[in-house]
C-alpha cells in the first residue's frame, strides 16, 4: 500500500462536521506516537479572526489577506490549546458563530492554498495524522491510508451540541442541526476541493460505533500497513 518512496507514514481522515474525526485523530494519534494536525482548527482561526476583525466573510480578498498574515500554532505538550497570533483561541473558535462562518471562509482559494502550504510543511516532517475535509483527495492525495468516518446527519448534530455545550456556550439542537446541514451543503458543493471520499478512502460510518470502536479499526489498518513497508 505504499504509495511513495518517503519514510514518514501519512494518514489522513476526512469526513463531514460532526463525525468525529478529530477525536479520533487525536486518539489514533496518542496510540501510535504519531503527530496529529487538526487542519478544521486552522480554518476555525481564520473565521474566529474574520468574526473578531469585523471583516464581512462574503469579502473574499479581505479574509485571504488576513488568512496569509495570521500565525496560527499549536500546543505539542497540549494538542487541546490553539492559538491565533499567539493567543489561546481553543474555546473561541468552537462558537456556533465561528461554524457558521467557517464554511464560508474555507471555500476561498486563496484561504485554502495559504493553510494547505503549511499542513503539507508539518505533514513532511515525520508520522502524522491529519483529519480535515479533503486531507485524502487534496493534502495528502499520497497518504499510505485514507479513511472517510461519516455518520447520520442526527447523530453528528447531537455529538456537535455536547461539544458546544462542554465549553459553556449555550444553543439548541435544532440550531446545531440546521448549521450543520448548511455546512454540509457548502462543503460538498464548493468549488474548490469540495466534500468527497477519496477513490481509494476506507468509509467507516460511525453511527453505531463508540469512538474506541473505530480507534481500534484504524489503529488495525495502520498497523497492518506498518508492516508491509
Amino acid at each position: 500500500m505504499t504509495k511513495t518512496s518517503r519514510n514518514n507514514l501519512q494518514l489522513a481522515i476526512d469526513g463531514p462536521a460532526g463525525a468525529g474525526k478529530s477525536t479520533v485523530a487525536q486518539m489514533v494519534a496518542h496510540e501510535l506516537g504519531m503527530f496529529y494536525l487538526d487542519t478544521g482548527a486552522m480554518y476555525r482561526v481564520i473565521s474566529y479572526k474574520v468574526l473578531k476583525n469585523r471583516v464581512l466573510p462574503e469579502d473574499e480578498l479581505a479574509v485571504t489577506k488576513i488568512a496569509q498574515e495570521t500565525e496560527i500554532a499549536f500546543d505539542h505538550s497540549n494538542r487541546d490549546i490553539v492559538l491565533c497570533d499567539g493567543e489561546i483561541v481553543s474555546n473561541q473558535i468552537r462558537t456556533p458563530e465561528v461554524s457558521r462562518t467557517v464554511s464560508i471562509v474555507a471555500a476561498y482559494a486563496g484561504v485554502r492554498e495559504q493553510l494547505v502550504k503549511s499542513q503539507r510543511l508539518e505533514a513532511a516532517k515525520g508520522n502524522v495524522v491529519m483529519d480535515g475535509r479533503d486531507i485524502g483527495t487534496f493534502v495528502l492525495p499520497d497518504a499510505d491510508i485514507k479513511i472517510f468516518l461519516t455518520a447520520s446527519t442526527e447523530e453528528r448534530a447531537t455529538r456537535r451540541l455536547q461539544e458546544i455545550k462542554a465549553t459553556g456556550i449555550d444553543t439548541t439542537y435544532q440550531e446545531v442541526l440546521k448549521d450543520m446541514k448548511n455546512r454540509d451543503r457548502s462543503d460538498s458543493e464548493r468549488e474548490h476541493s469540495p466534500l468527497r471520499p477519496a477513490e481509494d478512502s476506507i468509509i467507516i460510518d460511525t453511527t453505531q460505533l463508540s469512538i474506541e470502536e473505530v480507534v481500534k479499526k484504524i489503529v488495525s489498518l495502520v498497523l497492518n500497513t506498518r508492516n508491509a513497508k
